[in-house]
């Protein structure tokens, strides 16, 4: 149920990101969800993409720290309150959102949402008792 992502640790400075980028292009591998977030002198790159063990491999042979997590993506009506719909019931039932970022879909008027939670688990269990449809890594990998 679980989709994975991977976070590669990257310098913050002109061009990195572009080597990134390139690497996993040359790989052959697609991204299809990203999220960046900085400090002064690191980035940490989040990442859904294609082809993960690809993706892994080919930044690790060009020098990269690459690390991968479990995550939770979950449609997202494309309407006001759809996030709340989501956010809603995992705040009543007191699990933690850590971070989140979107993804594209073009297999649906729908948004995806990667979700890092505090429980997982806990979280699954929740959404679908409020039919709240979860994409696993297969679909995330078709889109």
């Amino acid at each position: 149920m679980l989709a994975e992502q991977i976070s590669i640790f990257i310098e913050n400075k002109a061009g990195c990101l572009a080597e990134v980028t390139a690497i996993l292009r040359d790989a052959n591998v697609n991204i299809r969800a990203l999220s960046l977030a900085d400090t002064t002198d690191y980035g940490v790159l989040r990442l859904i993409v294609n082809d993960n063990d690809g993706a892994e491999k080919a930044l690790r042979q060009e020098g990269f720290t690459v690390g991968k997590t479990p995550v939770l993506a979950v449609e997202v009506k494309d309407e006001p309150g759809g996030l709340n719909k989501v956010l809603d019931p995992l705040w009543e039932n007191g699990v933690n959102v850590e971070y989140m970022y979107a993804c594209a879909n073009s297999k649906s008027d729908n948004a995806i949402m990667i979700f890092r939670l505090d429980d997982h688990d806990k979280a699954v269990d929740i959404l679908q008792a409020n039919g709240i449809n979860i994409v696993n890594q297969e679909a995330l990998k078709a889109l």
